[in-house]
């Protein structure tokens, strides 16, 4: 089956490789898995506060939230990490209900120094509890008027580079510092990243995988323009809300003929979605291509027990099943009938098991991804053009709004 390619000549993958080399000597996430971690250690060991607060929204929060979820289920931490990330009033003040704020560290996070939802929590929290330099730290630019904040009032601080994007920064101090507080241990974070990293850039094992499946979709990105990830793990819905923040606002741009250029991204978690989405996949129109997500091991062996059920006989052959077959079972049931349908492209990656290893190496590899696809498309992955619009008249708007009541 053939498609036809966009207008513009698709380089090579010999192209797209060097010239993504050249990028990461100016794109700042490429190097994370490289970073000094001794700081951010030393400061979290001696963390006495049960509750770890992150304060921050999108890129700031996105990325740390999926890595905390995937893992706190077979983790048993001593702390427990909370995200303030929506400027919804109900939804703060029940977030205020789940924490001791007299025994909270808070993190507050801003790139910019300047996001209006994370100031006003940060307002609002303040005004709950004292936030000074013994329970709140800023993590933002380093001429940032937060970081200027943090400096006047005493607070420690960590500096985010200017060259590392929002949804690109979870292996850097914004997702570091938190996880590191909680317990997780970030070396072993980064040495998944730097699995990915040495591999594809020497072209071994995840090079190829990584060029073909941009290659692919960049190729037919006008018949298959929904990029489905199907997680068979609840532990990775965090992880899906991430990638489609990473997908669409790295991919959603005009390119250089200003094209628009259409990638939509879908997370969705089996077995839940396989029971209502995926009906949509197997009989709807053919414009999607789904990634199948499974783990192999969840280190819990609860298993379905011989309950004697009237009227439910036939089902019995899931008797002294182990709830981790069942959900295997049922992936590979999925992706065989997807399989025989024979014209929806797919693909398969198996995490080994549930840890921070694991989890760096499945994101590092989509930013990558992002990366390859941008490169291919030729647009600029990492700017948000198209959100800034809406951010300016906020502002403008509030701004107006003060003058008026003067």
């Amino acid at each position: 089956m053939q498609y036809s390619k966009n207008f513009y000549q698709i380089k090579s993958n010999e192209t797209i490789f060097n010239n993504i080399k050249k990028e990461k000597e100016e794109v700042g996430y490429y190097s994370l898995p490289f970073q000094d971690t001794s700081d951010i250690k030393e400061f979290s060991k001696n963390i006495k506060q049960k509750y770890i607060v992150v304060v921050g929204v999108g890129g700031s929060s996105l990325g740390t939230f999926a890595i905390y979820d995937f893992l706190k289920r077979t983790h048993n931490y001593n702390k427990f990490l909370h995200f303030f990330d929506t400027t919804d009033p109900v939804d703060i003040n029940a977030k205020i209900k789940k924490i001791d704020l007299a025994d909270s560290l808070f993190i507050v996070i801003s790139k910019s120094g300047t996001t209006i939802e994370t100031i006003s929590i940060f307002k609002y929290l303040h005004s709950k509890v004292k936030l000074d330099n013994k329970n709140c730290i800023i993590i933002s630019e380093a001429k940032s008027k937060l970081t200027l904040y943090a400096k006047k009032h005493n607070m420690k601080y960590f500096i985010l580079d200017e060259n590392i994007g929002g949804r690109f920064s979870v292996f850097s101090v914004v997702g570091l510092v938190p996880l590191a507080c909680v317990g997780v241990d970030i070396d072993v974070l980064l040495k998944g990243c730097k699995k990915v990293y040495n591999s594809f850039f020497s072209q071994e094992e995840f090079y190829a995988p990584l060029m073909e499946k941009a290659r692919f979709i960049v190729e037919n990105k006008y018949r298959f323009n929904i990029n489905v990830i199907f997680s068979y793990s609840s532990a990775l819905k965090g992880f899906n809300d991430w990638y489609i923040q990473l997908w669409g606002e790295s991919l959603g741009k005009l390119n250089i003929n200003n094209t628009r250029q259409a990638f939509t991204p879908i997370g969705l978690i089996g077995p839940i979605d396989q029971h209502s989405f995926l009906q949509l996949i197997a009989e709807g129109k053919r414009d999607k291509t789904v990634t199948f997500i499974k783990v192999q091991s969840r280190d819990d062996d609860a298993t379905i027990p011989k309950v004697k059920l009237d009227y439910l006989d036939e089902l019995e052959c899931v008797d002294n099943l182990s709830f981790n077959d069942l959900i295997t079972y049922q992936a590979d049931a999925t992706i065989k009938s997807i399989d025989q349908m024979e014209d929806i492209p797919y693909d398969v990656i198996t995490i080994q098991k549930i840890d921070e290893y694991n989890i760096a190496k499945l994101m590092f590899s989509y930013e990558l991804l992002t990366s390859v696809v941008g490169n291919f498309i030729q647009i600029n992955t990492y700017n948000q053009p198209g959100v800034e619009g809406g951010k300016k008249i906020l502002k403008t708007t509030l701004k107006t709004k003060i003058l008026d009541k003067k």
